[in-house]
Formats: C-alpha cells, structure tokens, sequence
C-alpha cells in the first residue's frame, strides 16, 4: 500500500520537473546569436613587366617552360621566373641594414600575423611627394582614436601613392634606371624621429607603406630603415588597397616567401576586417 509520504514525494518531483521544463522552454525562445561578417582585402600588387623595382634592382621576368596540350592528351602550363627579393609588394628583414639580423626565414610569424592599425597621410601627400610621416600624425590618430598604439600592432601608412602604379614618374618620380636614377627619386617616407619614437616609447610588431620604401625618395642614408630593423621590425613596402582599411581594429596577414638566408623577399599581404554584433532572437 502506497502511503500519503509517497504521494506528496511524488506531486514535490512532478512540480520540481515542471519547474525545469518551464525555465528549458524560456531559454529556448531568447537565442544569442553572434552575426560576424568577415572581409578579406589584398594588399598585394600583382607580379608582371609592370611590377615596380627600385631603380638598381632587376626587375621580375616570367620564361614559359610549356604552355599547351601534350603529346598523352592533357594540357600543361609551366614557368621560370626570376626576380630581385626586394620589388613589387615586399618584405624587408632586418639584415637588410642590419649586420646579423634576421634574415626572411628567421622572422617570427608573431611579427607578420596580428592586429593592425592604419595611419592616414594620404591629404598631406597629395602636393608634397617628399613628405615625411611625423610624429604628429601618430598623435593625431592616437588622439582619434583616443588610444595609444597597441603593444604589438602592425603599422600601416597610407599616403595614397599606390594609385600610381605602375607607372614610375608618378610612383616612383622617374622612369630612369640605374645609380644616377636613385637621386631622383621622390615619394613620401616616415621621418627617422617617428621611427626613433616607435622604437623607444611604442611596441610595434611590423610596418608598411604603399611607396617602395619606407624611407622617402630623396633619403640618402635610409636611417628609418636603420632604426626599425635594428630592433627586428620588419618592413613591408609597395603595398596597395590601403584606402580600403579602417584606422583601427582589423588584422594583418603578411607571409613572404620563405628564402633561407634572404634579406628580403616578394609578399602576399591581406587584411582580416570582421564585423560581429550580437542578435536577440526572440
């Protein structure tokens, strides 16, 4: 015989079990939902008889091996190239000024994967292709921003020169070639006292202009080169879509062909902009 304990146990778990199912059914119908939209952006020009060199350097060339159908039934494309490591879109290792410095293979992929930040000079450049990236530009987006730099972020500079290419005079300021072209050279640069700053009161991981070169034109002793690479902060140069970029909060994919002992090497660089909110789902 059932006693009266056992029916009031019984009606005490038949509540405690709708209890349960009722709070079940109330998380069920508010879901979060996290909506992220990623973009992908190539900063990265193409290698051609377009890509743009220094004016020393020899320039990318493509010899076809085979191009066609063969003699067993399928088709079959194949190519030699040759090229300068430093040309096109580029990295610079730090022994490229820097005696014992990394060389490509030894750069450490923490310092060309992360988030970035973008520094927009592009209205100042406009009538002055000898203009140098100051300090002032740091503080200005840092005061934008209301933050300083991030340790470890990949600096970008965007002075809009990229729209250029690939035509020399206006890319590089002159289409000649050879030791006498270097003098005349005139695109924009980041200053020595900003990369001397860098080094001394922010924590950078890497950097990278759309010019060919970090340094601008008209500089003889490459001293932001000098400076940058001598703390182990790469360099990437000839870079392009950076108006596409926001000032802040997207990620750097920057890998260079991996050349044992190079002192630089051509890159495919992308940013990573990933746009998420929250959705309540009723």
């Amino acid at each position: 015989m059932k006693t009266p304990f056992f029916y009031l146990l019984l009606f005490l778990t038949l509540i405690a079990c709708d209890s349960k199912s009722t709070s079940a059914e109330k998380n069920s119908t508010t879901i979060q939902s996290k909506v992220v939209q990623r973009r992908l952006v190539d900063l990265s020009h193409a290698y051609s008889d377009k890509t743009i060199y220094w004016v020393t350097a020899q320039e990318f060339r493509l010899d076809t091996v085979y191009n066609g159908q063969t003699d067993k039934g399928y088709y079959y494309s194949a190519n030699n190239f040759s090229t300068a490591e430093h040309g096109g879109t580029h990295i610079d290792a730090p022994i490229h000024f820097v005696k014992n410095g990394q060389t490509v293979d030894e750069i450490p992929l923490e310092k060309l994967i992360g988030n970035a930040v973008k520094i927009d000079v592009s209205s100042k450049t406009i009538k002055n292709p000898d203009y140098l990236v100051g300090i002032d530009d740091f503080m200005d987006w840092e005061n934008s921003q209301n933050t300083i730099i991030p340790d470890g972020s990949i600096v970008l500079l965007q002075t809009d020169f990229s729209k250029y290419y690939p035509d020399k005079v206006k890319y590089l300021g002159t289409d000649k070639r050879g030791e006498n072209a270097v003098r005349l050279l005139h695109f924009p640069g980041l200053s020595p006292d900003v990369a001397e700053w860098l080094v001394q009161h922010r924590n950078i991981s890497s950097i990278g202009i759309d010019t060919p070169s970090i340094d601008y034109g008209q500089s003889e002793y490459f001293r932001s080169h000098v400076i940058l690479l001598k703390k182990s902060i790469p360099a990437f140069e000839n870079l392009t879509n950076l108006d596409k970029l926001p000032l802040n909060g997207f990620e750097i994919i920057a890998l260079p062909m991996k050349i044992k002992g190079g002192s630089g090497a051509p890159l495919r660089i992308v940013a990573v902009i990933t746009d998420g909110k929250s959705n309540d789902v009723q």
